[in-house]
């Protein structure tokens, strides 16, 4: 046995000696050059590795692992091999006990689909093989076949060239767009002013906490102490070697988690809103709180407290990821500050005494920090936690608004109704982390009493990513070497992304916290600030305490039936007529029902229509409500290309049949259905499921804009005539008027 296995060892040793042939020559230059490969690949695994040493320290480590795996994969390749004995043995390990090194690399950290994987195998392979082999042949030999050797050796360059080339190009747009939208009256031409530019506050920048923070300079030096809160029944996943490894980093269990704060305080005296903003799950090593400086310098410039809330800690990292587990801590968290703030706010000995305003807060968190808005708003409403009653909850904050970035909406297992809150979120097309606008998700599940003055609204803009709303995550969702494959080519600036989300947190803020509603219509249709944004497609979807949705479709499976009991639906020759919950590109559910309704050229006045048991006043009636998306043309299986404008006529029909329209395109447009390529291998977006997902609007119609409104006598009907573009498919998700 241990004659085979010396046999086996010196059978996968690279030839040497002055007598070798050419051949062997060859296949020593290709040892050297894989062997330099498999250094290289679990270098790269382990630089990339976050542990929270050095990366270099870890590369080194995970090079001494390639090294030794080398030999290992080699040894066991050649086991394999005695029973074969076509190929060399020495030549059938080294090809195996590469691939093997690469199937190491994918499980440490690259994580490629197999089939790109095998791509780069035989690239990478023939590029330092060939390059290696060919160059010791050219150095050591004076070769017959030289310049197929000096072909080899450029071949490789070439190929390793146009490799690095195509991981450098950013990609590119395969569905460019063109939508001019319906021109309308700007927001800047009555006076008001770009909420996204610096206000009249000049602001100090501090830092709170415990001042004991191991990895955080600016949270070992901080303005004001805190102490630090037991989260040990909030994460209870806090547990095994995520406990360990944290520990370690951090310098703290889940029973010291520490309270810090990035602050922009406005300068000068009086008491000013609070807004708090909290990061997502970014890599706990790689800090995401710096990140939002951008709107911190923005809000208090505009006479608010912003504070960038550190939360990394629970963050995913190398160890592990709490899956979703930590959402209520992230939410606890959140309060614990606010807390922590209210202590300072009432104390007439501390230097912040009475700054800031309790019962004027906003939260806003982007990634799992969205998703966390909900539940703190929940929370804050509760005496005890409801995954554990044994914690007791005191906060009932003023909470007047919260605003989620390119929010999670599945990691709490606990899907939260809000009541009587402001709500705004907004998301972007090329959000590769979040592929979907689950915000919009939470959207339908906020809800206002009658009495209230609260509006919800969500923005969707195409071209933005998922990092960029923070600076330093940057135009990759992924990290490398997976976000090599990102098709980043289509994407906005960064600084584009961030001025969209200056302008429309700005005016959130102020519409919420300084109750300046001019800035209203920017939610209802971005077209109204079109000089103050960059010139992207955005699509609205607006609603407030007085709009009232009259028709929508989850009552029943009835399709004439309408939601009020005693009305009722018809509809004329359509080519489709469907009712179904509408779903997201990988066929999760948006949380709505819809009715789908497709026409085409040969059909005779095609129509939607409803009838109301009871009339609508129109002297009471300010608007009509339409909240609609553009459907998949591709169902009418017509070989006729997709109309770019959608349009259709809106007809008021009162109990005498006078009749008051409108055309949609008149006031607004209908957005083109977004297609998207996430990656640049086209096998590699099939993950995300489709490439384009229906994107609900909202239109609010106001009834000066019907022709003939004068004539008719209250609201019978609401008919949705399809008689401007010759053949569509088109989404309904509610059919609503707002009340003056």
């Amino acid at each position: 046995m241990l004659q085979f296995l010396k046999r086996i060892i010196q059978s996968i040793r690279p030839p040497k000696g002055p007598d070798i042939s050419e051949p062997q020559v060859f296949w020593r230059g290709v040892f050297f050059g894989l062997l330099a490969l498999s250094l290289f690949v679990t270098f790269l695994s382990g630089f990339l590795f976050r542990t929270g040493l050095s990366p270099y320290l870890m590369a080194a480590a995970t090079m001494i692992i390639g090294f030794v795996g080398f030999w290992v994969f080699r040894f066991m390749a050649s086991l394999i091999h005695v029973a074969i004995n076509n190929v060399p043995t020495f030549v059938f390990s080294l090809i195996l006990g590469t691939i093997a090194i690469f199937s190491l690399a994918r499980e440490m950290r690259f994580g490629w689909p197999q089939s790109v994987l095998n791509d780069s195998i035989i690239v990478s392979m023939l590029s330092f093989g060939a390059f290696a082999g060919s160059l010791l042949v050219l150095f050591t030999r004076k070769s017959k076949v030289r310049l197929l050797h000096i072909f080899l050796v450029l071949f490789s360059v070439a190929l390793t060239i146009l490799s690095i080339s195509w991981i450098l190009n950013e990609g590119r747009d395969p569905y460019p767009i063109s939508f001019e939208q319906t021109e309308v009256s700007l927001l800047s031409e009555v006076g008001i002013n770009n909420p996204g530019v610096p206000g009249d506050y000049s602001s100090e920048f501090f830092t709170y906490g415990n001042g004991s923070d191991i990895r955080r300079p600016e949270y070992a030096e901080v303005k004001y102490k805190t102490e630090t809160v037991d989260a040990s029944k909030i994460i209870t996943d806090w547990k095994g070697k995520k406990a360990k490894w944290r520990k370690r980093y951090w310098g703290f269990s889940n029973k010291e988690f520490p309270l810090n704060g990035r602050v922009w305080m406005p300068e000068g005296e009086g008491t000013f809103p609070l807004i708090l903003i909290v990061h997502g799950n970014h890599g706990m090593e790689h800090h995401s709180d710096p990140g939002y400086a951008y709107l911190g310098e923005l809000l208090s410039s505009r006479g608010f407290i912003t504070v960038s809330v550190d939360e990394n800690f629970i963050n995913g990292t190398w160890s592990g990821d709490f899956r979703g587990k930590e959402m209520p801590a992230r939410a606890w968290i959140l309060l614990k500050h606010l807390e922590q703030w209210r202590n300072w706010s009432n104390d007439p000995d501390h230097e912040l005494y009475q700054k800031a305003d309790l019962n004027s807060v906003m939260l806003m968190g982007h990634s799992r920090g969205g998703e966390a808005m909900p539940i703190a708003v929940t929370y804050n409403r509760l005496t005890h936690f409801p995954d554990d009653a044994s914690v007791e909850f005191d906060f009932d904050f003023g909470i007047k608004g919260v605003a989620a970035i390119a929010p999670t909406d599945a990691r709490y297992f606990r899907r939260l109704e809000l009541e009587d809150v402001n709500y705004f979120s907004i998301q972007g097309s090329y959000d590769s982390d979040e592929a979907s606008f689950f915000g919009l998700r939470q959207y339908h599940r906020v809800n206002f009493s009658d009495s209230s003055d609260h509006f919800k609204a969500g923005l969707y803009v195409h071209l933005a990513n998922h990092g960029q709303f923070n600076s330093i995550w940057g135009r990759k969702d992924a990290g490398l070497p997976y976000g090599w494959f990102l098709n980043t080519g289509p994407m906005m600036s960064g600084d584009d992304q961030r001025e969209i989300a200056k302008v429309y947190l700005g005016a959130y803020a102020e519409a919420v916290l300084h109750g300046n509603r001019t800035y209203l219509p920017l939610f209802n249709n971005a077209a109204v600030a079109k000089d103050w944004l960059p010139d992207e497609l955005m699509i609205n979807n607006y609603s407030d305490a007085n709009t009232e949705a009259i028709q929508s479709f989850g009552e029943d499976v009835n399709l004439t039936s309408g939601t009020e009991e005693g009305s009722t639906i018809s509809g004329n020759n359509l080519k489709i007529w469907r009712e179904e919950p509408l779903k997201f590109r990988d066929n999760d559910l948006q949380g709505v029902k819809v009715a789908v309704l497709g026409w085409a050229k040969d059909d005779k006045d095609p129509y939607y229509e409803l009838t109301l048991k009871y009339a609508l006043d129109t002297s009471t009636t300010k608007s009509i409500y339409l909240s609609l998306a553009r459907g998949n043309h591709s169902e009418l299986k017509a070989e006729t290309e997709e109309e770019d404008d959608l349009d259709f006529t809106i007809e008021l029909i009162d109990e005498f049949g006078n009749t008051a329209y409108t055309r949609l395109g008149d006031s607004k447009k209908l957005a083109p259905r977004v297609k998207v390529k996430y990656m640049k291998i086209d096998d590699m977006n099939g993950r995300f499921g489709s490439n384009s997902e229906a994107t609900l609007e909202t239109f609010h119609l106001p009834l000066s804009a019907f022709d003939e409104i004068a004539s008719i006598d209250g609201i019978q009907k609401i008919r949705l005539r399809f008689d401007q573009t010759q053949h569509g498919v088109l989404i309904v998700n509610e059919i609503g008027v707002n009340h003056r």
